[in-house]
């Protein structure tokens, strides 16, 4: 048996045609590493933007609690003649004259508010002692002396005081002070009104109590006038 002899013409042309065929599959691979590539890139960007976002927003939510929180610690509830009332606590140096105020507003409205009555005046000014030195203390006693509180009580007489204003003085401890007020005398024959002056210096004691819960003390308080200016009959 004859075997036929292979054509070169042939083989070499099948040859070609596999040939043609490998730069395209060679590019298309390329592309897909490529299209993978960009894939990749784009991945790795979301990913980047969205841990920074995340730390974003974690950021404000801790910066918006620690402000809520802050926001919480400062209001304080405050018991006020048996009534329960909120407050915003601030820094004391931008409430200083304000505390200021009340307090020597507290210490005259104990010491001038009396009732005809020796014990409700011995509790008064009881507490009003407690907001100053012994300068209040000697004020008292000469009053007691010239029989101020006993002719309060003999003639059945209620005194009342409003402070009118309040000067203040000075940049540093200790504060003086001028106070005005008006005091209101009811007896069963008319109704007396009085013009009040008086002065003194108030020092920082540091240290809060409930007999002095602002923590001032007042000094060198003197009464300046204590005059009638007004009668009314009844």
């Amino acid at each position: 048996m004859v075997r036929e002899k292979e054509n070169p013409t042939t083989r070499n042309k099948n040859y070609p045609a596999n040939h043609n065929h490998s730069p395209l599959k060679i590019t298309i691979m390329f592309t897909h590493l490529k299209n993978i590539d960009t894939a990749f890139k784009h991945i790795k960007q979301f990913s980047i933007f969205l841990i920074i976002g995340n730390v974003i927003t974690m950021c404000f939510c801790i910066y918006k609690s620690s402000q809520v929180v802050n926001q919480a610690e400062s209001r304080v509830h405050i018991l006020y003649n048996g009534k329960v009332l909120e407050a915003i606590a601030a820094d004391r140096k931008n409430n200083l004259p304000v505390e200021l105020r009340d307090h020597i507003k507290t210490f005259h409205q104990y010491f001038f508010d009396l009732s005809p009555d020796d014990k409700a005046i011995q509790a008064n000014v009881s507490k009003a002692l407690y907001l100053a030195d012994e300068s209040a203390k000697r004020q008292y006693d000469n009053l007691q002396e010239s029989g101020y509180y006993n002719n309060l009580i003999s003639a059945n007489i209620s005194q009342e005081i409003k402070i009118d204003s309040t000067e203040l003085a000075g940049k540093e401890w200790p504060y003086t002070f001028i106070c005005y007020a008006t005091e209101k005398l009811v007896r069963s024959s008319g109704t007396v009104y009085r013009k009040l002056v008086t002065q003194g210096e108030v020092r920082d004691l540091q240290n809060q109590t409930d007999n002095n819960p602002h923590g001032f003390l007042i000094e060198h308080w003197q009464i300046l006038a204590n005059r009638d200016t007004t009668i009314q009959t009844h």
